[in-house]
């Protein structure tokens, strides 16, 4: 993980152009496109329905699976310099390898909430993505895990999509074979769903 001093010294890029805005998908498999062919995954299936209701955004996949919250954090900065220009809004898709490890609650939100006031430090939008925990980690876990994503909402003033998996958790048709990562028709209802959001939550 690198250093918090690190969190704040990288100079803020150049904004994007407002003719084209620029999202970035920061998040882990389920952003990644991870079992999917190219243009299957979220961050083009995304661009794609932007475009078709007349917004001529661009989204980088800013997806690693099996990233936790924590490495998220570690990669945020050198993530950002790699986009070469400021992004018009960032997707903090993260946590739900946290949960199914069972990692604290606590850990999770901490490391979210870093993640977030350092995009709100260099005023870059934030839409953050919640996730919901597994019933078979009990309801105490469940309570404090299915949390998180509210309270550090709430506690920045940015905007929420309360949960990735809305019209898609349970349907075994939408999801690959292991269970855990929507087909490519999955991802379709996922960005259908979100896609108001998104389009919200753009400057």
């Amino acid at each position: 993980m690198l250093p918090g001093a690190a969190l704040f010294a990288l100079p803020s890029a150049a904004a994007a152009s407002p003719e084209r805005p620029l999202i970035w998908a920061f998040g882990d498999s389920l952003f990644a496109g991870y079992g999917l062919r190219p243009r299957e995954g979220f961050a083009p299936q995304l661009q794609g329905a932007l475009r078709r209701a007349g917004v001529a955004a661009e989204v980088r996949n800013g997806g690693v699976s099996g990233d936790t919250a924590a490495q998220g954090r570690a990669r945020l900065l050198w993530g950002l310099r790699g986009l070469g220009v400021r992004p018009d809004l960032v997707l903090v898709e993260l946590g739900a390898n946290d949960m199914l490890r069972g990692l604290p609650p606590a850990q999770v939100e901490a490391n979210l909430d870093r993640i977030v006031v350092e995009l709100k430090r260099r005023r870059i939008p934030v839409l953050l993505v919640g996730m919901r925990a597994a019933a078979n980690l009990g309801p105490d876990y469940r309570r404090r895990f299915d949390g998180i994503y509210a309270r550090v909402a709430r506690r920045h003033g940015v905007p929420l999509y309360p949960f990735l998996g809305e019209g898609v958790a349970g349907n075994r048709a939408l999801f690959q074979a292991d269970g855990l990562h929507p087909n490519a028709r999955g991802v379709g209802l996922v960005v259908a769903r979100m896609l108001p959001a998104v389009r919200r939550a753009l400057p």
